[in-house]
């Protein structure tokens, strides 16, 4: 009897208990889901809300970050799609809530914004001053509503974006409608604007413009769609020119043909155009042609400079025509082309030293040292190389004392700091990046040297890096020249016979050593690999279970990338400078900006035509000089680093000119 009732006993708990286990189980899952999601979940999905448009997952979201630090995004997100019909109290119980945060100054230029659009003057007039830095479109509006108010001294502004190549924003635009409608924009200043905008392919906005023109002097929209379809077929079929719109059009098919061909376009210019235009408008298109013609690097670009001196030259003119006497050695046009720049130009560090390079080949010495002295030892490339003139060497200035812990603990304190790092927690850099950049400004040395020192410990490398870059007096070089992966990335430099100080300049100048960092091109990681690249030099390696999702593994990424430069640089006969054009704009190019004759490492440097690739070898350049000081390696200057750039093989010259004579 005893053992039955045990047993039933037995059968009865057994399955309350199993009931009781599955309970205890599910309960920490039970909390962790009414705890709902983490910051960094709750943060993600706002912005991903707010992207998408959806509002009601944004406002779940940005509920679940109340009290966060975060919390003022889930409000910025929802509140800035609704500025259009938003009462000004909520915006502005926004902005004293966040007074003085990257937040309210962004939300304040978009309130800005749809204030000047929605002409509510008024509040618009009470909002300007406590915006702290300068947007365009705000600036256009607040022209727009000074012209409202009578003061034609607006005008005067508006002249000065008038001469710029760029379309106009919004403000501008009906400011320039109005002036045009007034009466106070002339003719020949809607053709020079035209010509600035056909100049700079921003044909809709050059469109716009002939509104202003009289009746039976406007182009035809299918001339312009001829002309930019097919600018050499357009001057074929062209008669002689007639009358300003004819030879508008002219000049503008010279302008695009130049862009692609500036022989071609000198052709048609010389052999029976010319004749038909005025002296000023015989200089403006010669200085197209010797700009294009230079940024080719073609000889005869300096003469036709010389033809368009009776032009106005701008400073990007005068700086490709400096660039081309600089391939030729031609001293005294140096010279003269940057005498000629504007005094805020001719103050940069490249044309301080090459000023002072023209002074010092032509016998004027003095006031070459005085020039090179203006500039010598400045952390840059110029920096550098005109300190090398005076005997001067790289030099490590003084590391600043480290930020002590109480430095790092207050900083670390500051509200947009804590922003940043919670942001790139989440993993939304490009907000982390803007939340930090805003936070650090205005901050005195040691205080950007405490913030530095934070961002490194957090590994937010790049941050580190940059934040030290801006000290004024106060360095630590160790720092601004940070070194993340340094075994690996060394590692993988000596087993190609690579210079490790070269390959950390160029990691630092490709992605400020951010193992994840992702370029608009859709290149990845350190090394910034695009997909074909990183495939095939994977396929040469022999490189077992590659996929494009592990070019974000460090070492992955540094054997590709490493194996790729050695390539490259192999392949260019051993010039670093020519491998570094050649990783950012491809091989080819760097071969083709070689010239018939020996160049000066500096030189080709500073002719690259592509503004970005042209900056990229400065900087790779100079990185890997003070890599090597922090390193202790041997003197090398950077003159010696340059080089000199070899002639351009005949074989490859004669392929040029053939390729040439094609187009």
């Amino acid at each position: 009897m005893l053992s039955c009732v045990q047993k039933m006993l037995r059968d009865t708990i057994t399955p309350i208990r199993r009931v009781l286990t599955a309970v205890l189980t599910l309960l920490p899952l039970l909390a962790l889901a009414a705890k709902g999601p983490s910051p960094e979940e709750a943060v993600r999905a706002a912005r991903d809300a707010y992207r998408a448009g959806n509002a009601a997952k944004l406002a779940k979201a940005a509920a679940s970050l109340n009290g966060h630090v975060l919390a003022p995004y889930g409000e910025y997100w929802q509140l800035s799609p609704k500025l259009d019909g938003a009462q000004p109290g909520d915006v502005r119980a926004f902005l004293d809530r966040n007074a003085g945060t990257f937040l309210a100054e962004q939300l304040r230029r978009e309130w800005l914004q749809v204030l000047g659009r929605k002409e509510q003057w008024e509040l618009f007039r009470e909002e300007l001053p406590l915006l702290a830095n300068d947007d365009a479109p705000v600036r256009c509006y607040a022209l727009l509503a000074r012209w409202r108010q009578g003061d034609e001294s607006a005008l005067a502004e508006l002249k000065r974006l008038w001469d710029a190549p760029r379309e106009f924003p919004e403000g501008c635009g009906r400011l320039a409608r109005e002036a045009i409608a007034a009466g106070q924009v002339s003719e020949d200043q809607v053709w020079e604007r035209f010509r600035l905008l056909a100049e700079s392919s921003v044909s809709g906005a050059a469109r716009f413009l002939f509104h202003a023109l009289p009746s039976g002097r406007v182009p035809e929209a299918r001339q312009l769609e001829r002309i930019a379809a097919a600018p050499a077929a357009y001057l074929d079929r062209a008669a002689e020119p007639k009358g300003r719109v004819a030879r508008e059009l002219a000049i503008l098919a010279l302008t695009r043909l130049a862009k692609s061909d500036p022989k071609l376009a000198a052709g048609y210019w010389g052999s029976r155009l010319r004749i038909r235009f005025s002296t000023g408008d015989q200089a403006w298109v010669w200085a197209q042609l010797a700009t294009n013609a230079a940024k080719r690097h073609l000889p005869e670009a300096l003469a036709w400079f010389r033809e368009a001196e009776k032009s106005a030259l701008s400073d990007e003119q005068l700086a490709w025509r400096a660039r081309i006497a600089l391939r030729q050695q031609n001293w005294a046009e140096v010279q003269k082309a940057v005498a000629n720049m504007s005094p805020l130009v001719r103050s940069d560090p490249t044309w301080i030293y090459w000023e002072g390079r023209s002074n010092q080949a032509l016998g004027v010495i003095d006031e070459a040292w005085l020039l090179f002295a203006r500039i010598a030892g400045e952390a840059n490339f110029y920096g550098q190389l005109a300190g090398e003139e005076l005997g001067i060497l790289t030099k490590l200035p003084p590391k600043a004392a480290s930020p002590t812990p109480g430095e790092v603990a207050e900083i670390a304190r500051h509200p947009g700091l804590e922003r940043a790092l919670a942001l790139h927690r989440a993993g939304l850099r490009a907000e982390a990046i803007r939340e930090w950049n805003w936070s650090i400004r205005g901050m005195d040395d040691r205080s950007l040297l405490a913030a530095a020192e934070l961002a490194r410990r957090h590994e937010v490398w790049d941050r580190a890096i940059n934040t030290a870059d801006k000290t004024v007096a106060l360095h630590d070089f160790s720092l601004r020249y940070l070194a993340p992966y340094r075994e690996i990335l060394a590692g993988e430099a000596r087993s190609r016979s690579l210079e490790e100080p070269w390959v950390l300049g160029l990691v630092r100048q490709e992605s400020r050593f951010i193992a994840n960092a992702k370029s608009s091109a859709g290149a990845s990681g350190l090394m910034q690999l695009m997909p074909a690249t990183a495939r095939w030099i994977a396929a040469k390696l022999g490189l077992k279970n590659y996929s494009w999702s592990r070019v974000t593994e460090v070492d992955v990424n540094a054997r590709l990338g490493t194996a790729y430069l050695k390539r490259v640089l192999d392949d260019l006969g051993g010039h670093p400078v020519l491998a570094a054009a050649a990783y950012n704009a491809g091989p080819g190019r760097a071969r083709k900006w070689r010239d018939a004759q020996p160049l000066e490492g500096a030189v080709y440097a500073e002719s690259i035509p592509f503004p970005e690739t042209r900056d990229y070898v400065k900087k790779v350049m100079t990185n890997t000089l003070y890599y090597a000081a922090l390193a202790g390696a041997p003197k090398r200057t950077l003159k010696e680093r340059l080089g000199i750039v070899a002639a351009r093989p005949a074989g490859e010259r004669v392929a040029a000119l053939a390729e040439e004579a094609r187009r």
